[in-house]
């Protein structure tokens, strides 16, 4: 079972994270699930992939019926971000999940149908759970040729995907990013090997830095918090990626 972690709470809404799975096996990519709850329904961000779903179901109900799901937002087509799809048709077949256009045809080999599936253009679009608003933000090539970040305005928080993802050793898997120069070793090769585009990648920083953002939640490692969430985004926008090899040399 994962554990628990209330980020964000007002009114209605909540933001809930779903991370660290101890049983887990070492050989498998840890991961943060999220759960946004606007009053009796529920959303889904990168909702894991088959191997882990037994774990984060068991952790579900303990705060919720799991058939109050109406939304997944997958962020892009990898496994460990919705190869569990099918599994959670079987709990809700009415789900719809949002993913990239580019990606439409490629994730229903993880399940369902074209019912399922709802295409997000390559500028965006916004998502409605319960009369409460999400911005889906493009951020292609970071790592996936058609990938979205989520956006929640009110809440000043932003689903980010693999960008800020960490691979933490079992002896440092905090939840909050406190020391950002500590926590750059854990950071630095995933982003210069995974990511493959300088521009795509400081076009992102660029119009993130405008954005309004106090909890920067990726789906892998630690949360950015206050003044790290900036200190990420400059790092990131001077970080030169696609220049590391298998052994994280320059290439």
């Amino acid at each position: 079972m994962k554990n628990h972690h209330v980020l964000y709470k007002k009114g209605d809404c909540r933001w809930t994270v779903l991370h660290r799975d101890p049983e887990k096996y070492d050989e498998l990519l840890d991961s943060n699930e999220y759960l946004i709850t606007v009053g009796n329904k529920h959303m889904l961000l990168d909702p894991g992939g088959f191997a882990i779903f037994p774990s984060v179901l068991s952790t579900l109900v303990q705060m919720i019926n799991p058939q109050d799901i109406e939304l997944i937002f997958a962020s892009h087509q990898d496994p460990d971000i919705a190869s569990s799809l099918s599994l959670w048709k079987e709990i809700k077949p009415e789900i719809k999940c949002h993913v990239s256009w580019l990606w439409e045809n490629f994730v229903p080999h993880f399940g369902g149908d074209a019912e399922t599936y709802v295409p997000i253009p390559d500028k965006g679009h916004k998502i409605d759970l319960n009369g409460h608003i999400f911005e889906t933000v493009p951020a292609h090539h970071m790592h996936s040729a058609g990938n979205f970040h989520l956006y929640d305005r009110e809440a000043k928080i932003l689903f980010s995907g693999d960008t800020g993802a960490a691979f933490l050793p079992n002896d440092q898997r905090y939840l909050f990013v406190d020391d950002f120069e500590a926590h750059t070793p854990y950071i630095d090769y995933f982003h210069r090997r995974w990511f493959g585009s300088n521009e795509h990648k400081n076009d992102w920083c660029e119009r993130v830095s405008e954005m309004d953002i106090e909890l920067l939640c990726p789906q892998h490692g630690a949360i950015y918090f206050g003044d790290n969430v900036k200190r990420f985004i400059d790092w990131l926008y001077k970080l030169n990626v696609g220049s590391a090899n298998n052994r994280g040399n320059k290439l």
